[in-house]
């Protein structure tokens, strides 16, 4: 269990570097391109990003997340869902092609045709990725990840800077994309050094598309669920709709899915080695649903209070929409990890039938949410957002307490406090900065230095215990 500690702490280390880095230079990068492409090139791709969204779920297919909870994988496992991967890659984006003039058309834009062809192409890059990455996933080699991430978006962000300096406009985020996925691939395959041979089991197939085919259905869900708002907001007002709201979405949501993408990289692993261990389990269960709420609330809180007057700064007021809904779309990323780490359990225990049903129940709940809001404009609808993530969080604890013993109750204890400190820390931060001075670069810094301050001393005054949880992780 010590070289599981060591491996763990390691793969947390690097798999944090990875997604702060990656994702820190894509914002930076997000902003950028928005003050020279503006709001409707961001909508157009915002538009599309369903369809390659779906086509990387199809891709997949819980494949990658079978092969890392199968203990007895073989050359002839990897193979096969290589050959998968490729193959369902390929239908896709013949579907996609013939599919754009459809496109275009439902969104009365005639220039998502050619973009529609052309961005597709990244799901056929993306689709030699999924097995290397898994390999490496397994391996717990996250700094490998981290050194390919990075450098493919660094590659990728110089590529769109320059078209986007040329005046290509909405195509400098189309090769953005492209060049990601191409850099992606290439140094993924020549990392591993693995090459699949002419292998493809029936067997191995069926196993994993059993246990991977529960986990596409509830994919497709999510995914056609989260892009449900590019899709009715592109339609029923226009694309520089879609882009003030694709810009909100993104740059609330990339901490929140940055810390995800962290705790499930490293835990589903980890909790796979101990998942016969029901004590160990529910113990590093919970140390990891308070973790993420350490730095997680916060973090999406203090992006809520800055948002006016830092896009202001940054961006001007052409964006000023895209700010007044991160403010509400923040709330409901907050706590998007605890849900992650909650639905891990269930993968883990190998429950993909159960996991499913959840994803069926919530997208449900959320269509109905969607049906009410729908009328009361963008902003009602986000508001809608941040009900449905609070109110799924209840019933993602009433299954995982079959697994873990551990209730909604016993989760609210133990985040409540850090919630509620939060909330404190960034109202006063808030206030106090709009009556203190009319200038939004020092709003910004007023706000960041009294939540931070008022925060961690709240902390330290009234959990304690959490912070010497977080400096223990090194130990």
């Amino acid at each position: 269990m010590a070289e599981l500690k060591y491996k763990t702490i390691n793969s947390l280390k690097w798999s944090a570097l990875e997604r702060i880095f990656s994702q820190g230079i894509q914002l930076i990068l997000m902003l950028v391109l928005a003050r020279l492409l503006g709001p409707k090139a961001f909508g157009l791709i915002g538009m599309l990003a369903i369809f390659i969204a779906i086509g990387q779920v199809f891709i997949d297919s819980g494949f990658s997340s079978a092969l890392i909870r199968k203990n007895d994988r073989t050359h002839i496992d990897y193979a096969t869902a290589f050959y998968f991967n490729i193959t369902v890659a390929i239908l896709f984006y013949v579907v996609l092609f013939f599919s754009a003039p459809l496109i275009a058309k439902f969104y009365h834009q005639p220039e998502l045709e050619l973009l529609s062809k052309i961005i597709g192409l990244s799901l056929i890059t993306n689709s030699f990725c999924v097995v290397p990455r898994t390999i490496l996933t397994i391996a717990m080699d996250f700094k490998s990840q981290a050194k390919v991430s990075v450098l493919s978006v660094v590659l990728g962000g110089a590529c769109a800077l320059f078209l986007a300096w040329k005046g290509f406009g909405v195509w400098s985020l189309v090769a953005q994309t492209l060049t990601v996925s191409m850099c992606n691939a290439l140094l993924l395959n020549i990392i591993t050094k693995w090459i699949p041979g002419l292998f493809f089991s029936k067997k191995s197939f069926l196993y994993l598309f059993g246990f991977g085919g529960k986990l596409l259905i509830s994919g497709l869900l999510d995914t056609i669920y989260n892009n449900m708002y590019q899709i009715i907001i592109g339609k029923k007002f226009s694309a520089a709709n879609v882009g003030q709201y694709t810009q909100a979405n993104q740059i609330s949501s990339i901490p929140a899915m940055t810390l995800t993408n962290i705790i499930q990289r490293v835990t589903y692993p980890m909790f796979s080695h101990m998942q016969d261990d029901e004590d160990k389990l529910k113990k590093n269960y919970l140390l990891t649903l308070k973790l993420a709420a350490l730095f997680i609330f916060p973090i999406m809180a203090g992006i809520g209070i800055i948002a006016q007057p830092l896009f202001f700064i940054i961006l001007g007021p052409q964006w000023i929409d895209a700010s007044r809904l991160i403010i509400i779309l923040s709330f409901a990323y907050m706590i998007y990890p605890i849900h992650a780490v909650n639905l891990n359990i269930l993968q883990v225990k190998g429950r993909s039938d159960l996991f499913l049903q959840l994803e069926i129940m919530k997208k449900l709940i959320g269509v109905i949410v969607i049906l009410i809001t729908i009328n009361y404009g963008i902003y009602g609808m986000c508001f809608g957002l941040v009900f449905h993530s609070y109110l799924c969080l209840i019933v993602n604890t009433y299954y995982t307490k079959k697994m873990t013993k551990l209730t909604l109750k016993q989760q609210m204890i133990e985040l409540g406090p850090v919630w509620i400190i939060t909330i404190i820390s960034c109202t006063i931060a808030y206030i106090g900065a709009l009556h203190i001075s009319d200038d939004a670069l020092l709003q910004v810094l007023l706000m960041v230095v009294i939540a931070v301050a008022l925060y961690i001393g709240l902390i330290f005054l009234l959990q304690r215990n959490l912070l010497k949880l977080a400096l223990s992780i090194r130990k």
